[in-house]
């Protein structure tokens, strides 16, 4: 049997979903790290912690694996499925989706945890930390593929969209990583 292999609009779609259930368990892992860590287990705080690397892993592959196709396809079929009059809104972006807005809001709360995180959990806080950076620059790499440096955002633009992706990520490390001690091996 010859199986063609799935659109590229499927790929997209697909891998985005894939992405969304990582966010999902993602969330999960964060409440769990945290309830642990209330508790006093530091063991179970930190496996609930490494989950979240392995999460932000999958995450970031699934992110690489949806952009498995030209730049010519993602401007001519996955970018146009992402603007009116496909979509209601004229600034749709995963920012809208409810998975991120609960995330962040996870990450807000745990920010005075990670600022006075115990010392046992810095090597877990550390992989957790270069785990978001490696799904950041998944983003980023996956945006300066198919978006030219200057052009802009669906949602914002008149700005860059490589730029925008990158102020969120130095946002997000404010959040993860309050004190800049996590993943000392990045700048």
């Amino acid at each position: 049997m010859n199986a063609s292999p799935p659109s590229p609009f499927a790929i997209w779609r697909e891998f985005h979903w894939a992405f969304f259930l990582n966010v999902q368990g993602l969330v999960v892992a964060l409440r769990r790290f945290q309830m642990q860590l209330e508790r006093g287990l530091l063991a179970a705080a930190e496996e609930e912690l490494m989950t979240a690397v392995t999460l932000l892993t999958s995450s970031a592959a699934s992110m690489e694996l949806a952009a498995s196709f030209t730049k010519d396809v993602y401007e001519s079929t996955i970018r146009v499925s992402m603007t009116q009059p496909t979509v209601e809104s004229d600034d749709f972006s995963g920012l809208m989706s409810w998975e991120h807005a609960v995330l962040v809001g996870v990450w807000r709360d745990l920010r005075p945890i990670f600022e006075q995180l115990p010392e046992e959990l810095a090597v877990a806080h550390s992989a957790f930390v270069a785990a978001y950076r490696h799904l950041a620059e998944s983003h980023v790499g996956v945006c300066s593929r198919f978006v030219d440096s200057d052009a802009g955002s669906l949602r914002l633009g008149d700005r860059s969209a490589v730029e925008t992706l990158r102020r969120f990520e130095r946002g997000r490390l404010t959040l993860i990583d309050p004190a800049g001690k996590g993943c000392p091996f990045h700048s």
